[in-house]
């Protein structure tokens, strides 16, 4: 019996003994900041979440089209809203892009009611910049943001498309570092698409010239579109956004 008390009390005593060295090995684990749901802190982001809560209830689940993102998807009711009133705004569509969203904060928006009660033919989503650029988070990170995301998605919304874009180029040249890690998250979310719920559709190149730059006439802080950007990315979406949400394609010469 003595013995058998002995060896339990040998157990214990190895593990309490290595109890730090666990603890101390747990947080040296990295925190994958892009997958942790979180609210931004900004009181016109918590005005803005509030609003869209609101209409959400008000137009009763009566909504086809939904753009998802950040600042780049928020303009355009901004720079965008000729374009947006030109192409979506007969689409019953509903604007869900908050400026300076990263994917933790659509992660957030996603289990905080604003996709409650509504089952779009489309939902289009582009996200991850701000990851990029407010906190230069290593591209897999952001990966996984996205795809959790496009999760999500997919079972609140199961009878909704999605149109996974390509984040858009920044910077103004092809070499500049966060244009180089956007295109990093680009190669890899592009494999996400199935091609039955989620599409992937990459129109950069519509933003740049023959040597890929980037030109301020169209971003004018080599992020943002002004209303040609906005243009240019409602011509290049639309044949997808048609074909997604069933519409009669119009024939050549119509």
């Amino acid at each position: 019996m003595k013995k058998v008390v002995m060896r339990w009390m040998l157990v214990w005593v190895v593990a309490m003994l290595a109890m730090p060295a666990v603890r101390a090995a747990e947080q040296e684990q990295p925190t994958i900041r892009a997958l942790n749901p979180v609210p931004q802190t900004r009181g016109w982001w918590t005005d803005r979440h509030r609003q869209k809560l609101e209409d959400v209830k008000n137009k009763q689940g009566d909504v086809d089209l939904v753009m998802i993102g950040d600042s780049i998807t928020h303009g355009w009711e901004i720079a965008g809203l000729p374009v947006w009133d030109k192409y979506y705004k007969a689409r019953k569509a509903l604007n869900l892009g908050y400026s300076s969203d990263r994917t933790e904060h659509v992660l957030w928006r996603l289990q905080s009611g604003e996709f409650d009660g509504i089952s779009p033919k489309l939902a289009i989503l582009m996200i991850g910049t701000n990851n990029s650029g407010q906190c230069n988070d290593p591209a897999d990170h952001t990966v996984q943001g996205i795809k959790a995301i496009l999760d999500d998605l997919r079972k609140r919304l199961p009878k909704t498309k999605i149109l996974l874009l390509a984040i858009f180029p920044r910077e103004e040249k092809p070499d500049g570092h966060l244009r180089k890690l956007n295109d990093q998250i680009n190669e890899s979310i592009a494999g996400f698409a199935d091609n039955k719920t989620v599409f992937f559709l990459d129109i950069n190149q519509k933003f740049l010239d023959e040597n890929g730059v980037l030109s301020r006439s169209i971003m004018g802080d080599l992020l943002h579109p002004g209303l040609k950007g906005y243009e240019i990315w409602a011509e290049a979406m639309e044949p997808m956004v048609q074909k997604l949400m069933g519409e009669k394609v119009p024939a050549a010469g119509e």
